[in-house]
């Protein structure tokens, strides 16, 4: 076991995902720059001969200034393109925008100067001085590159007024002039130092972001789902580059609602989490490491699968034919047979902790998840880890009556719930489709199943009917045994062709395809800069 690190890096500001939040905000503003260059000149252009409006005399004629708007505008176009698809990196992408902050910044001041007749000689505030502050706040970068870009920006208008002062007869000593700019431009330069304040706060909120997702010699990386036990988080080892998946639960959410129940807990967690690690069917995820963190949350290191669970895959492209939910059905048996042998039930089977990989070369490779989660039979009546006293766990939709009637559970309760899971497969549908949970459990407890051949596309063999059905009998004693004779029953039920190979790959390679290499670089690319 390992605890929670203090450990900082000194070489990025803020985690990935933020940048990437980042990064998408640097892509709208690019369009919202382009709104704000088009949407004055088209006023200027229009308005004063619809309403006829004599004051023309302080906007320019057109030529030079529909030229400066013509230039930002495609500049604008192209950060926003840039900074939506980045193929050099977030943090390049980032430094693009800080510079896209001094163009604009120039342009301000050129129009300013050259293109709009306003007052040359009074303080005022520019809007370079709203452009800094608004990209320091949304765009997060080193507060040095923010020094820079911020300094360089509040200096286009003061530069541009000595261009403009020496073309218009400035004949006072340049030191007196250059006084005058920076007078008259303070503002910006105010602003340019708030900028340099906030990409400090920035920096030291990332740093403490940062800290808090290190849980040993991992880093968390993107949030993959949450639910209601906890999150999962795309994860690193800092030393190995080795990808993980980390779940994250909750004190609270085991029922640790004092420190003698979090003590409790704990022991629970540790001695299951162990069991739960022992595990070695290779259709069971693998278990790298777990822990507790300082501030008392409870995760798992697991292995990082390429893949979508059968609940997405149902809802996504469809129920399955009976030739692929066979193999698919006979290789979560081999995980959950291994469990029970050891005296270990999962207690929540369902589409979601069932995943369909590529593993290696090996496609439709199932991995049951969540083994972190289970209850030992073996000795006690030991309430599951993950439950408060007297509180059912479990999926209502694919809850053996046992569970919901709060008797004894055994390896058969697992089989009811796969038993389910093959319904949802073929059908689409849950076993009863209720308006409430309660009246979902009532009907496990009471109402036989409509057999699957009858709310299927597919042809179900009448065997795979039986053997479905005969998983989700009311009583223990009427399920088949074990695992392994499911696994057995289903391996002797003859289908018209054989989900092959060749059928598997074509299925990957139209619903969901290996990432393009420019998209497996980039993600090489952020997991070296993560390292």
């Amino acid at each position: 076991m390992f605890t929670l690190s203090l450990g900082s890096d000194a070489q990025r500001s803020l985690p990935e995902d933020l940048l990437r939040q980042a990064s998408r905000r640097l892509s709208i503003l690019g369009l919202v720059g382009m709104g704000l260059w088009l949407v004055p000149l088209l006023i200027a252009r229009l308005v004063p001969g619809l309403i006829g409006w004599t004051g023309r005399d302080i906007l320019p004629a057109p030529g030079q200034l529909d030229v400066v708007v013509l230039i930002m505008v495609a500049i604008s176009l192209a950060i926003h393109f840039v900074a939506r698809n980045p193929r050099e990196g977030r943090d390049f992408v980032l430094q693009l925008g800080l510079g896209y902050q001094v163009l604009t910044a120039a342009a301000i001041g050129y129009a300013s100067y050259f293109l709009v007749v306003i007052p040359r000689d009074e303080l005022r505030v520019s809007w370079a001085a709203i452009i800094i502050l608004v990209f320091a706040a949304l765009l997060p970068t080193k507060p040095r590159y923010t020094a820079i870009a911020a300094f360089t920006a509040a200096a286009m208008d003061p530069i541009t007024y000595l261009i403009w002062l020496a073309g218009h007869g400035g004949l006072q000593p340049l030191g007196n002039n250059l006084a005058t700019a920076l007078f008259l431009h303070a503002p910006n330069f105010v602003c340019a130092g708030i900028a340099i304040v906030i990409s400090h706060v920035y920096t030291g909120l990332g740093q403490q972001v940062r800290k808090a997702r290190e849980l040993g010699a991992y880093e968390l990386g993107d949030l993959l789902g949450s639910g209601g036990m906890g999150e999962v988080w795309r994860a690193n080892h800092r030393l190995l580059a080795r990808p993980a998946a980390i779940k994250l639960i909750r004190p609270e959410k085991l029922g640790a609602a004092d420190p003698e129940a979090a003590r409790m807990v704990q022991a629970r967690f540790r001695r299951e989490a162990q069991a739960a690690a022992s595990l070695r069917s290779p259709h069971t995820i693998e278990l790298y490491d777990f822990g507790i963190s300082q501030d008392g949350t409870f995760y798992y290191v697991m292995e990082l699968l390429d893949g979508v669970d059968l609940d997405q895959l149902v809802r996504r492209f469809g129920p399955v034919e009976p030739a692929r939910a066979i193999p698919i059905l006979r290789q979560a048996c081999d995980s959950l047979a291994e469990a029970h042998q050891r005296g270990l039930t999962h207690r929540d089977i369902k589409p979601a902790n069932v995943y369909l990989c590529r593993m290696g070369l090996q496609l439709d490779y199932v991995k049951i998840l969540d083994f972190g989660l289970v209850k030992s039979v073996e000795g006690s009546r030991d309430q599951s880890m993950l439950t408060a006293p007297n509180l059912t766990a479990g999926t209502p939709a694919f809850m053996a009556p046992e569970v919901a009637l709060g008797e004894a559970v055994d390896g058969r309760t697992d089989l009811y719930a796969l038993g389910g899971v093959a319904y949802w497969l073929l059908t689409g549908r849950l076993i009863f489709e209720s308006g409430s949970s309660i009246q979902m459990i009532a009907q496990h407890i009471r109402t036989p199943p409509v057999a699957p051949s009858q709310r299927s596309e597919f042809a179900i063999p009448a065997e795979l009917d039986a053997v479905i059905l005969a998983c989700l009998a009311k009583s223990p004693a009427d399920r088949p045994a074990t695992a392994q004779e499911v696994a057995r029953r289903l391996g002797t039920i003859p289908i018209a062709e054989e989900w092959s190979e060749a059928r598997a790959a074509r299925w990957w390679g139209s619903h969901l395809p290996v990432p393009t290499r420019s998209a497996r670089l980039r993600r090489a690319e952020d997991d070296a800069r993560r390292g």
